[in-house]
């Protein structure tokens, strides 16, 4: 499989600032990975620094002065990723709350909608639940919204319908994290953030919007929710994002089998 991603945004850095960027695909076995990441302040190149988490994914750090930023990432990505080894302490740590997944205040609607349901059928039931309680409207959420808000409004985006999804399975203790992607056949095209659940001991992905096939999704940054998945991320300063185009497709985008549990590749 080859896939080609790119993404472009342009920032007008109002106040320096340091600027903390989650672009760039996750480097696993099995990838080959061809890639440009180039940053510039007023068309001089900034200074980038990679840091890599413990789950792989790759943040770039960038100190910005005042003026415009553009950011520019291209990739082609050819084979099938092997995933990682699971660690015990991430099976705790997905299993509990977080700022936008507040599986304890959803553990009395997550009881009551799933009761007695495991594996693959728990999977299928709160994808399916999530998908038909809420609407898909761009613009409907605030950033700070989570699970809660994202349920008891009953619309969102991508990263709205991740939450809830991500809550509801944590409150059956079932381990689940958001992970952010670059999703061929996305439209409209943008990052796109979707659920893993750790169930039949593997780490499946679950996605309630059923936008994009799920085994072309590229992994881009893992984490408790969108708070460790942001594609960008400022510290001090006043920044104001301008503009921002994704792309990603693949050499053959399949039909998605919402039957089959499926891993991120």
């Amino acid at each position: 499989m080859r896939r080609t991603v790119s993404a472009a945004m342009d920032l007008e850095v109002r106040s320096a600032s340091d600027l903390v960027m989650a672009v760039s695909a996750t480097p696993l076995p099995g990838l080959s990975i061809d890639e440009t990441l180039t940053v510039e302040l007023d068309g001089a190149p900034l200074p980038l620094q990679e840091l890599t988490e413990a789950t792989g994914t790759r943040l770039h750090l960038a100190h910005a002065g005042t003026g415009t930023v553009s950011v520019r990432y291209d990739a082609t990505v050819e084979g099938t990723a092997v995933p990682a080894p699971v660690e015990e302490l991430d099976l705790i740590a997905y299993r509990r709350p977080s700022r936008y997944c507040e599986s304890d205040q959803l553990l009395p609607t997550a009881q009551a909608e799933f009761a007695g349901l495991s594996g693959k059928a728990l999977l299928d039931a709160v994808s399916s639940w999530v998908g038909s309680q809420l609407s898909y409207i761009p613009g409907s959420s605030k950033p700070t919204d989570g699970a809660t808000e994202t349920l008891l409004a009953r619309q969102g985006v991508c990263r709205d319908y991740a939450h809830l999804v991500v809550a509801l399975l944590r409150a059956l203790d079932v381990p689940a994290r958001l992970v952010a992607v670059y999703a061929p056949g996305l439209d409209p095209m943008d990052f796109h953030a979707v659920a893993e659940a750790y169930v039949e001991d593997a780490w499946h992905v679950v996605d309630a919007t059923a936008l994009a096939p799920r085994s072309t999704l590229l992994r881009i940054a893992t984490g408790r929710d969108a708070a460790d998945t942001a594609f960008l991320t400022t510290i001090g300063g006043l920044v104001d994002l301008t503009s921002l185009t994704v792309t990603a497709v693949v050499d053959d985008l399949p039909a998605d089998d919402v039957t089959h549990l499926v891993r991120l590749r």
